[in-house]
């Protein structure tokens, strides 16, 4: 009987020393993240002692939102690592993009290389209105290019939630699923939280993400989690080493 009361496991207990991230805002002034290097520097020694050994910071681009180009991301990455040095702090960074999947993304793709998380894997997003009615044509088409999509946060969009069989048509698709960290204390919602379980569950998580924009986002990490099951978590946890750099 004393296991019904289990305490629930604090989120950052179940990060190791040696994780890697492959989803945060992190670099200054770009998006909806980071603001300011300071923001940056508070930040990145925030997740070093949550046990974040490497980053993959991916900053949005989203035409008309973001407008973010390699160019000024890769020349912001530099930028930041520099300011990091000379403070004697940070960790491993490295930076991919969160792409908006959208018309525009497929004229990007087909005119210049993308920024990819590794090899061939890109890190895609839709709208938290509703996906593009050309989502299966891009992510087809993003394929014959020769990248393998990753969709970031896919248990964030609630118009699948009652429509689990897409969930299920976007993996038969080639997508990769990663989930975000935050969304198993239910940070995000209830709702947000119970489709992470079920997709957890259902052995359909490839990858976790920290998706970190802020403090509050660090503090999250202190909150207990909400899922029965922890094995899943873990094991995606653990996958996140394939990104090693």
């Amino acid at each position: 009987m004393l296991t019904l009361f289990r305490p629930k496991t604090i989120l950052k207990d179940l990060i190791p020393e040696n994780y890697i991230d492959i989803h945060s805002h992190l670099l200054p002034g770009i998006d909806d993240g980071a603001q300011t290097i300071e923001d940056t520097l508070s930040l990145v020694t925030a997740v070093k002692k949550l046990g974040f050994e490497q980053c993959i910071t991916t900053p949005h681009i989203m035409k008309n939102v973001w407008d973010n180009t390699r160019v000024n991301i890769e020349t912001t990455l530099s930028a930041t690592a520099k300011d990091l040095k000379v403070k004697n702090n940070g960790i491993p960074m490295k930076a991919a993009a969160e792409y908006l999947l959208d018309a525009n993304f497929v004229t990007l793709f087909q005119n210049e290389p993308l920024l990819v998380l590794k090899d061939n894997y890109v890190l895609v997003e839709v709208s938290y209105i509703n996906a593009p009615l050309q989502l299966y044509d891009i992510l087809f088409e993003l394929q014959v290019a020769g990248y393998k999509p990753i969709m970031a946060h896919p248990e964030r969009y609630s118009f699948y939630h009652h429509n689990f069989e897409e969930y299920l048509k976007l993996k038969h698709s080639g997508c990769l699923f990663q989930i975000n960290l935050l969304s198993t204390i239910g940070y995000y919602g209830n709702e947000v939280a119970k489709t992470a379980e079920k997709l957890l569950k259902k052995g359909m998580i490839d990858f976790v993400g920290s998706d970190v924009h802020h403090q509050n986002h660090v503090n999250g990490f202190s909150k207990r989690i909400l899922i029965k099951d922890t094995l899943p978590l873990k094991e995606a946890i653990e996958q996140n080493q394939f990104f090693r750099f």
